[in-house]
This record gives structure tokens, C-alpha cells and sequence, in this order.
């Protein structure tokens, strides 16, 4: 058995799952479905650091409450790194790909959004 099952099995035999997802613009706090809740600082975490409000609030449970999933971000956070005191492992380079990426995305939404509103289109 893999060190990640053993420790998903801690986890349920204590029955510690992420019920309820909170962000606001400098913390995340994932409460527990045991009544405790874990906060750590946004800035652990650069995906949601850098999402909008609405970005941040579009959450959903994974694995049955192991984690929590940010479509929109590309995030995944496990319940057991944040128990463990874990930040994001993501490399600065491939952050820094997303960031770009999303910076375009932007840019072709602003030109799109522009154009249907009868505006011309600006190079």
C-alpha cells in the first residue's frame, strides 16, 4: 500500500474531510466535518492568490472530502498537505506558464467582449 492510501486511511479513520471551503482575499480556511478549521495564508497557495473573488468561491469537494478542486484555477488541495502544513509545490516557471496563459485568455475575453458591444476592434 502506497504512503498516500496510508495516509488517506488515518485520515478516514479519523474521520477528518473538508466540509466547507472559505477564501477571502489574504486566507483560506477549509473547515473539517469535525467542527475544527485549518487557515492558512492565501499567498501559500499563488493559483487562488492570483483568482478573482468569483474564481475563488467556484470550489468543489474531491475524493469524497480528501481535497477541494478550483476549476477555474487548475487547483487541487489535499486535506492532509494542509494538516501537514503544506504549501503549493508548483514550480515558479510553470506558474509563471499560467499566469501568461491566463493573461491571453483575458485579452482575447476583453476584445471579444468589446466587439459585441459594438465597439471596434483594437490590435
Amino acid at each position: 500500500m502506497s504512503s498516500s492510501k496510508n495516509k488517506r486511511g488515518l485520515l478516514a479513520a479519523k474521520g477528518l474531510l473538508a466540509a466547507n471551503i472559505r477564501c477571502t482575499s489574504d486566507t483560506l480556511t477549509v473547515e473539517l466535518n469535525d467542527g475544527r478549521a485549518i487557515s492558512v495564508p492565501l499567498e501559500w497557495f499563488p493559483r487562488l492568490l492570483h483568482g478573482t473573488k468569483k474564481e475563488r468561491a467556484h470550489w468543489r469537494l474531491i475524493a469524497k472530502g480528501y481535497g477541494v478542486h478550483w476549476p477555474s484555477l487548475d487547483e487541487d488541495i489535499s486535506v492532509e498537505n494542509l494538516l501537514e502544513g503544506h504549501r503549493s509545490r508548483e514550480s515558479r516557471t510553470s506558474l509563471n506558464k499560467w499566469l501568461a496563459l491566463r493573461d491571453s485568455a483575458k485579452v482575447k475575453s476583453s476584445r471579444k467582449t468589446k466587439r459585441r458591444n459594438g465597439m471596434p476592434r483594437t490590435l
